[in-house]
């Protein structure tokens, strides 16, 4: 009861509603440790079942766009192949496979190298892509992603073209818009290569709970500071 009348009081606090906001699920791993779980990758199944019901709390509140920071390039290079692997069956299923099956809402997309992902994941996000196409919310995936590499990227790209470099053409080449709001999980206090081109306007907020841990409140809570902030 208590838990619900405090949701409700954040709830009449957020003024502004962020139109894009980036997800960094971080401390899977370290929830599991916490929880007793002997396999701490268990947390990386409890935290990509959590994607869905986050996007319903920003579905709930009108957020058009999500961006989420699932794994980066780095992640995927230098990790255990057996826990690389295992995440990558964890994508397909959830995200490509029920996720893509259980919500009319979400238009997918991917940001990042597919070509450096298993090939039973690069295929199976991009049947998930094709068979959202005509939804009418954004989730973006950034996996294999690096924000540094999507820049230099974009640079190339422009020079291959005879562009001019420009702001404007460097942005119109970059695979996400900038978002409004940033929240990171875990309480770490860094980006970790994530959106470094769009960042830089936006609102960030760092969460000292755990993704398969993060609450309804605590979203709200990233709400209400990014209004606080925002709001006219």
């Amino acid at each position: 009861m208590l838990y619900a009348l405090y949701a409700r009081l954040l709830r009449r606090q957020v003024r502004k509603v962020p139109r894009h906001v980036g997800l960094v699920m971080d401390g899977n791993r370290r929830w599991a440790r916490e929880q007793g779980f002997d396999n701490p990758s268990v947390g990386h199944r409890y935290g990509v079942e959590h994607i869905g019901t986050v996007l319903g709390w920003c579905a709930e509140l009108g957020i058009q766009e999500v961006t989420i920071y699932v794994a980066s390039a780095d992640n995927v290079r230098k990790r255990e192949s057996q826990q690389v692997a295992t995440y990558m069956e964890l994508i397909e299923e959830i995200i490509a496979g029920r996720l893509v099956a259980s919500s009319p809402l979400w238009r997918l997309r991917v940001a990042g190298r597919l070509d450096e992902l298993p090939d039973s994941t690069a295929h199976a996000l991009k049947e998930a892509v094709d068979a959202t196409r005509d939804r009418p919310r954004e989730l973006t995936l950034a996996i294999g992603y690096d924000g540094r590499q999507e820049i230099v990227d974009a640079v190339r790209g422009l020079l291959e073209s005879g562009e001019e470099i420009t702001e404007e053409a460097i942005s119109a080449r970059i695979h996400v818009p900038d978002p409004d709001l940033i929240i990171r999980t875990s309480g770490e206090r860094r980006l970790s290569g994530f959106l470094l081109w769009g960042s830089p306007r936006a609102e960030l907020h760092f969460c000292d709970v755990y993704w398969p841990g993060f609450r309804r409140v605590d979203f709200l809570r990233a709400l209400r500071a990014y209004s606080a902030r925002c709001a006219p």
